[in-house]
Formats: C-alpha cells, sequence, structure tokens
C-alpha cells in the first residue's frame, strides 16, 4: 500500500543552519496494517506522518502510494489526502461550526456529496465514536476528548485507506485518554490501515500489528510488539521500552570527587521514588569502588533504574578486561555487598568486563 524509500527531510534554521530530522527512512506499509511509532522526543515521528501526508514536504525520496510516487511533479494533493486522513494532536476542529458542519464540510467540498447523504454518513460515524447527541453541538461545547473523537469521525467521512494519528492522546487530560484509545482500538478491529504516534506504551503493544522504534531520525527497530517490548535489538530501544534512567560517574583516581558522586545519587533515587535504596546504593557503591575495585581504574559507575521492571542496578565496568574482577577476591570483602545486593551479575561487554548489583 505505501512504499517508502530513502527519505529524508531537512529543515534550515533562521540562522541558515541546516537540521536533519528524517536520515534515510526505509519501510513498506501493508493494508490493515496498525503501526505504532515510539521513541524519545525529537527524533522526527511525527515529521514522518507529516511527510506521508506531504504536510511537510520531504527533502528526498520516494513515497509510493498505491503504485504512485505522490513526491513526483504534480501529483494531485488532494487525491493523496482522500487516501490519506490525518488526526493531529490539538484536535484541529472550526469553532465556529457545529460538529455535524464539521464533519461534512469537507466531503461536500472534496468528494463532492450532497449535504443530505453527508449529513446521514456523518450521524453515522458520530454513533460510531459515542457523539451522536451531539452533532448540533459547537466544539467550545465538547471535552478534549469529545472534540478528538468528533476529530476521529471527520476523518473517516473521507473514507479513507490509510489514517496517521501525530499523537492523538497528549493533548488530553489522563481521565479521558481512554475514550479516544477505545476508538483506535475499535478502527483496528475493523481492518484500518494506521499508523500511529503515541507514547502511550501498553496502548501501543496491545492494538499494533509492528512497532517502528525511531531514533536520531531513523527507524531503528522494526519489530512486532513481542519482539520490541520482550526482545529488542538494540540497547536504545531496550532502554526506552523499559524506560531505563541511567546515571554515569567515571572514577578516575583517589581524586574523584566522591561526595558529589553520592549527592547525585541521592537525587536521582527521590527523583524516581526510590529513595528507600538510598543506604543500600551509598554502602555498595562505597565498598566496590573504595575497596573491592580499586585497582581498576578509570571505573565506569552506572546507576539505573527501570520503571517498567522497578529494577535498580549499579554497574561498575572496567575497560579492556576479559575476566570477572572479582575472580580470586577474597570472599570476606566482597561478604558486605552481597548481604545487601538481590544478586550480583558478571559479564564480559564489548568494551570489556561489567559487574552488574542489583539493589
Amino acid at each position: 500500500m505505501i512504499t517508502i524509500n530513502h527519505l529524508t527531510k531537512t529543515f534550515t534554521n533562521p540562522d541558515g543552519t541546516k537540521l536533519q530530522v528524517l536520515k534515510d527512512i526505509n519501510c513498506e506499509i501493508s493494508k490493515g496494517e496498525v503501526i505504532s511509532i515510539i521513541g524519545p522526543s525529537g527524533t522526527g515521528k511525527s515529521t514522518l506522518l507529516r511527510a506521508i501526508n506531504m504536510m511537510d514536504a520531504p527533502t528526498s525520496g520516494e513515497i509510493i502510494v498505491d503504485g504512485e510516487n505522490i513526491l513526483a511533479k504534480g501529483y494531485p494533493l488532494n487525491k493523496l489526502r482522500q487516501k490519506v486522513g490525518m488526526v493531529f494532536q490539538s484536535f484541529n476542529l472550526f469553532e465556529h461550526l457545529s460538529i455535524l458542519d464539521n464533519i461534512t464540510m469537507t466531503p461536500m467540498l472534496l468528494r463532492g456529496i450532497a449535504r443530505p447523504e453527508a449529513e446521514e454518513e456523518a450521524l453515522t460515524l458520530l454513533r460510531k465514536v459515542g457523539l451522536a447527541e451531539k452533532a448540533h453541538a459547537m466544539p467550545s461545547d465538547l471535552s478534549g476528548g469529545q472534540k478528538q473523537r468528533v476529530a476521529i469521525a471527520r476523518c473517516l467521512a473521507m473514507h479513507p485507506e490509510v489514517i496517521l494519528f501525530d499523537e492523538p492522546t497528549s493533548a488530553l487530560d489522563p481521565t479521558m485518554v481512554g475514550e479516544v484509545l477505545s476508538v483506535i482500538r475499535q478502527l483496528a478491529k475493523d481492518g484500518m490501515t494506521m499508523l500511529i504516534v503515541t507514547h502511550e506504551m501498553k496502548f501501543a503493544r496491545d492494538v499494533s500489528t509492528r512497532i517502528f522504534f525511531m531514533y536520531d531520525g531513523y527507524i531503528h527497530e522494526d519489530g512486532t510488539p513481542q519482539q520490541i517490548f520482550e526482545n529488542p535489538v538494540h540497547s536504545a530501544t531496550k532502554a526506552f521500552v523499559q524506560r531505563i534512567h541511567k546515571l554515569l560517574f567515571e572514577v578516575d583516581g583517589p581524586d574523584f570527587d566522591f561526595l558529589g558522586m553520592r549527592t547525585d545519587m541521592t537525587q536521582f533515587l527521590i527523583k524516581y521514588n526510590i529513595s528507600e535504596k538510598r543506604s543500600a546504593v551509598e554502602e555498595i557503591s562505597s565498598r566496590m569502588v573504595g575497596q573491592v575495585l580499586p585497582a581498576y581504574r578509570p571505573l565506569t559507575v552506572r546507576l539505573t533504574h527501570s520503571e517498567q521492571s522497578e529494577v535498580t542496578a549499579l554497574d561498575f565496568m572496567v575497560r579492556d578486561l576479559h575476566d570477572s574482577p572479582l575472580a580470586g577476591l577474597d570472599p570476606q570483602l566482597l561478604a558486605p555487598v552481597r548481604a545487601l545486593a538481590k544478586d550480583i551479575i558478571e559479564e564480559p561487554t564489548t568494551l570489556g568486563f561489567r559487574v552488574k548489583v542489583i539493589v
């Protein structure tokens, strides 16, 4: 249905500098697929949707829709907009028009259908999204969740083959998110082809047939929800889906600011609501750096916490080391650390060797 080849998008800033937001995007989207696009802010997710719908014309590449390159000179954008609909995070309803008129206006203009037919179809769509009783209301009379459901009905009135959702719940009060996601779930069950930029990880996992993880302007990983959320290939994907927060230190010698490290760790634990682990983290880091591994400097110390698994860990990494630094160590030296830890994992890495202490 849609094939994207070597797509790029570069913006020029007011000072003349350039920012490449999309870098060599390649993918295929088949009929009936529901693809959630996830990733950190600023990685090109919304720009990709806007490029597909030609709201931001790409810098280079191809977008093939039903066998036609929509970037080719002379391709009629009205034809594209009838095939590919878009739902924005900010609703974009016409505040001076009733809900019924918001839905009927574009089909009457672009599809050329008469008002009675357009209104009949609009009422059917409003019933589909649970808002038939609001047909003659004004947008100002609706909640954010209701406005977004109207925006979805308006999009459906154009009979699109594909719908692009750009963070459809990000502008909503948390209590209203569920009603919008329920409508999108039903569209997925009905077989609608959709691309959804979302930060709702549980929703993305439940509703999608595929997940795109975007990072630094690329589709960094493309797979099933099970693969992306349970067995991601790339460390950046793993960190994002597990919402892993980290704090990094390079202990390069005896003059390192150990008091500063302790303060930063305390602030980290408070920020992520795990301050009950403070004494264990302080004791483990102090003993590992000062008593267990003082001979292995420079030593990289990393404190991590996963929101998904609720696992907090201290990593002690030694570069260019092939065997565990704990091998042959007096067991009594490590005993206090073992007493505080849930587990101690010794593992080689591409750069050296890591001792991971689960707190």
